[in-house]
């Protein structure tokens, strides 16, 4: 079974190119725009990595990162935060948070596939 990679963004082209390359990585690759109901979502599809935005209209990836991660059933799974903001300080919140990988924009798709296949091990 391929692993299971959930992207929540509200940019749809940051959207269309990761789901892009994590397909062709050989990945399962779900995407979500809106972060309103992505906890639902999450606990729904149970992924194996979420990919997500710091800053969005309605709920903040970090405020999604931190239910998760206090979450007896989502806590083991991965968060890679996608940021604009590239400050010492957000990032440093963002791994308070229980944030395990730090992606700051623009980034390269190449080196997200690697990333996430590295997290994922052997799945």
């Amino acid at each position: 079974m391929m692993p299971k990679v959930m992207v929540i963004d509200d940019e749809p082209f940051i959207l269309m190119m990761i789901e892009d390359k994590l397909r062709r990585g050989g990945l399962e690759v779900f995407t979500l725009r809106e972060s309103k109901n992505a906890v639902d979502v999450i606990r729904r599809e149970m992924p194996d990595l979420i990919i997500l935005d710091w800053m969005m209209p309605e709920i903040s990836g970090i405020s999604i990162c931190k239910t998760i991660k206090t979450d007896p059933d989502l806590t083991k799974i991965p968060v890679f935060m996608l940021t604009a903001k590239g400050q010492e300080d957000d990032e440093k919140l963002g791994i308070k948070c229980g944030v395990d990988r730090y992606i700051t924009k623009p980034f390269s798709p190449r080196i997200l596939l690697e990333l996430v296949r590295e997290q994922l091990g052997n799945k």
